[in-house]
């Protein structure tokens, strides 16, 4: 802390500045911020540094930073960033929040939030579920598509430069400490791996896919703010790290839930996204982006380690680079694509299935699962959730649903994920039709079909909530009067409860 700064931190730290009496002042210390918190509101103070990555050495410099992360972060959460407020020295003396005066600093004023609703504290409690996940894959992929497109930034070169600046930091920072045979060939296998994606690289950023983005998207930097997810804590003070690609910024969530063992929820919202955003050709760029994103922490855990004075503390996050170095190497082995297509009628629970499926099958963060049901919401113009009439399900558009289906499966399946195809395929032809897909480009193909007594289907749909199919009672009741021609898929009873009908799949996937 500067020395002029601490008369600022001496009055902000009493509950007089603000009005009030008589109430105790919550102060945060962060690396590069003092946070005060009193009532129902929270004033941020940049502190007096300057890093490689940022500048805050001057008051000019942090009058621009308060102004950029206000306007920054209004983009997803308005109704936190309230604006900027200055500390200034009246004639007599005194120190107040603004009015007349000589100003002294500046600080972001913010609506204080219940830190319990943030979304790392969330995970903790294991109260994350599939529904919070999916609305916040719409959150993201809405954000994106309003954020604003760069075009200096990103691609080939823009990767390839955060990767030669992590095995810098590694050979700063991790020499001794981490091994230095994997840290090799992290580094190697990154460099290797980024060049082969050039070109895609290259076309993601030529297309708009390089956008003004969050940047610092994890789970500590989402919160439910009247019952919905809401980004906040953008990075402000470089571009750098904020005008990247799209899907580099959802795979630092990602990878923070993946590192939490929550894959199954990284899977879900990933997948939200890739429904909403139709960027199957880019899949193979996903677990390239997630190793990044790891490697990073690695080394950021390295250096807050020479910070502290406490060898156990320290060792603590030397094993946190140790982990994030494990994942990152992991996230870049090679994984041989395959195809499961899931079939039943209605209420069958093969969309369940599917879900618990794909965090198990191929690489990070699981496979791609592709729903009918939701193909048809978008051929459609409609959100996965929004409810279809009878123009929804006319023979012509239940044809165009399942050639998207064959037609998005390939894609992805050429980027070398695996793929969960995911329909009622209440015919021979649909059947054969998926499978041709997996034999056109060699990969495995495994068919499931799901089936239940009538009474339990029933039941199932009717229970429904916030789900993309549209059946009822009365739609399965008609699908029993379907000619479903021969059957040579695995046949499962799903009948039973969720675990035991994800035994069944486990054993003949082999997973």
């Amino acid at each position: 802390m500067e020395n002029d700064q601490l008369p600022v931190v001496e009055f902000l730290s009493k509950p007089e500045a603000y009005g009030e009496h008589g109430l105790t002042v919550e102060r945060v210390e962060t690396h590069i911020s003092e946070i005060f918190l009193i009532k129902d509101r929270a004033y941020k103070l940049k502190r007096a540094v300057r890093f490689p990555y940022l500048d805050f050495d001057t008051r000019e410099k942090r009058r621009i930073a308060c102004e950029a992360e206000v306007t920054i972060n209004r983009r997803t959460a308005p109704q936190l960033y309230l604006g900027v407020k200055a500390v200034v020295r009246r004639e007599d003396g005194k120190l107040a929040l603004d009015g007349e005066g000589e100003v002294l600093d500046w600080l972001v004023e913010m609506v204080r939030f219940d830190q319990n609703y943030l979304f790392d504290r969330l995970a903790l409690k294991g109260s994350l579920d599939r529904r919070i996940m999916e609305e916040l894959g719409d959150v993201i992929a809405t954000f994106h598509g309003l954020a604003e497109p760069v075009s200096k930034a990103g691609g080939l070169a823009g990767l390839a430069m955060i990767a030669d600046n992590n095995a810098a930091c590694f050979a700063q920072f991790g020499v001794g400490i981490l091994d230095a045979e994997k840290v090799a060939h992290l580094n190697q296998e990154l460099k290797r791996q980024i060049n082969g994606l050039g070109p895609i690289l290259d076309a993601r950023k030529q297309n708009g896919q390089v956008r003004h983005c969050h940047g610092d998207l994890h789970l500590r930097n989402i919160c439910l703010l009247d019952g919905r997810p809401t980004l906040f804590d953008a990075i402000e003070f470089s571009r750098d790290f904020s005008d990247i690609d799209v899907l580099y910024d959802l795979a630092f969530l990602l990878m923070d839930l993946d590192h939490r063992d929550l894959r199954g929820l990284a899977n879900v919202c990933f997948n939200r996204y890739m429904d909403l955003t139709g960027e199957g050709e880019a899949l193979g760029c996903m677990p390239i982006f997630m190793a990044v994103r790891a490697s990073i922490r690695s080394h950021v855990a390295l250096a807050a380690a020479q910070n502290l004075s406490d060898p156990s503390g320290a060792q603590a996050l030397h094993n946190e680079a140790a982990q994030y170095l494990e994942m990152a190497i992991g996230y870049l082995e090679s994984h041989s694509p395959r195809l499961i297509a899931v079939g039943g009628l209605s209420g069958s629970g093969k969309s369940h299935a599917a879900r618990e499926i794909a965090s198990l099958i191929g690489c990070a963060p699981g496979a791609r699962v592709l729903r009918s049901d939701v193909l048809r919401k978008r051929l459609m113009g409609c959100h996965p959730l929004d409810r279809l009439g009878p123009e929804g399900y006319t023979p012509d558009v239940t044809s165009k649903t399942f050639q998207t289906l064959y037609a998005e499966v390939e894609t992805a399946l050429k980027t070398g994920h695996s793929v969960i195809a995911d329909a009622v395929f209440s015919n021979t032809e649909q059947r054969d039709a998926i499978a041709r897909v997996a034999e056109k480009l060699g990969v495995p193909f495994q068919g499931l079909w799901l089936e239940a007594p009538l009474e339990v289907m029933v039941q199932r749909v009717t229970d429904r909530k916030a789900n993309a199919s549209d059946a009822k009672a009365d739609i399965v009741q008609l699908q029993t009067g379907y000619n479903l021609g021969d059957i040579s898929w695995s046949r499962i009873d799903s009948s039973g409860t969720r675990r035991e009908t994800l035994g069944k799949l486990s054993s003949v996937l082999g997973i």
